[in-house]
């Protein structure tokens, strides 16, 4: 286990506080997830300000948001505080921090991929949505709990980084999340759902996603998705599968897991041919019983078995 080896490095000089100063100034873009709206605004690859080489930026500001007190937004500063990130939809980027193993006491690079939830619209910094996984979130933990305002984070982008690239030429489109799984498919959605230039826009008549958690306190960025979807209800379909909420609480939606009734339920059949994509992202246990894993392309697990073709699901 990975715990804090010392406090970021707290910018002091006057360029720096000027620089943080002019960051949180450049996007209007708000911190509260019910007022934003999807924002189609796409990118070729190639242009993303991180590079393959590390880039370390400040923390802007950290949010709470959700009901259960461990998810957050955080906002981070770019390299060039007067252009947006540049990063394709939908892409990922690497962070990393210096940790110390609490077994040996020996300092080490964490790594982990986060998908960005903000888009190209929003100019000098971006945002993530994070949950604090406490003992066993490592970096997730460092940036939500100790991680000082100010203090910095290395990013970098790779190619490898880029998934499957918007706009989206199918009419339709299911989605499968699980926990932090979700953030790829809010990227896509903005894709989907958001207005901008004709060119850019999906060809996708109608996405459903079916996202599974543990409890309502577990779901990450769900009034978001919410409201989304009823702005957008001829187009939109939103479906939490809680597999762990109490019997008592006022939730009234799908339990359990996501399975084959669910699927069937929700999502357009394999039957629709090249209409038809499923987007899966989740835990590995998630990839092994829908569709195999991550880094095979045969689709085996429920999918497979429904009739879902290897060009009809796209593995995160």
């Amino acid at each position: 286990m990975f715990i804090r080896s010392h406090l970021a490095r707290l910018t002091t000089s006057s360029r720096q506080r000027s620089l943080f100063s002019t960051m949180t100034k450049l996007s209007d873009y708000p911190m509260t997830l019910t007022e934003r709206p999807p924002i189609s605004n796409l990118t070729p690859p190639g242009v993303c300000q991180f590079t393959p080489t590390w880039s370390e930026v400040p923390l802007l500001e950290r949010i709470p948001c959700g009901t259960g007190g461990t998810s957050f937004i955080l906002r981070f500063g770019l390299p060039d505080t007067t252009k947006p990130m540049g990063l394709t939809t939908c892409a990922c980027l690497l962070a990393a921090a210096e940790l110390e193993n609490q077994g040996n006491g020996e300092t080490m690079d964490v790594i982990r991929p986060y998908t960005p939830i903000s888009t190209n619209n929003e100019v000098g910094c971006f945002d993530l949505l994070v949950k604090d996984y406490g003992e066993n979130g490592w970096l997730s933990t460092y940036m939500c709990q100790d991680l000082p305002i100010g203090g910095t984070v290395k990013f970098k982008h790779i190619d490898f980084n880029v998934k499957i690239p918007a706009p989206f030429t199918h009419k339709k489109i299911g989605m499968i999340a699980g926990g932090t799984g979700i953030t790829p498919m809010i990227q896509a959605l903005h894709a989907i759902l958001g207005k901008g230039e004709e060119s850019q826009q999906s060809k996708t008549e109608e996405v459903s996603l079916l996202y599974g958690s543990r409890s309502a306190d577990d779901i990450l960025g769900g009034e978001m998705l919410q409201k989304w979807a009823d702005d957008n209800g001829d187009k939109f379909k939103y479906v939490d599968v809680l597999s762990n909420e109490p019997e008592d609480s006022s939730y009234k939606g799908e339990r359990g897991f996501i399975d084959k009734e669910k699927i069937q339920k929700y999502l357009p059949p394999a039957s629709d041919g090249e209409d038809v994509i499923i987007f899966v992202c989740g835990p590995p246990i998630m990839y092994e019983l829908l569709c195999g894993p991550r880094n095979e392309p045969e689709v085996t697990g429920i999918l497979g078995e429904m009739g879902y073709s290897s060009s009809q699901v796209f593995k995160f």
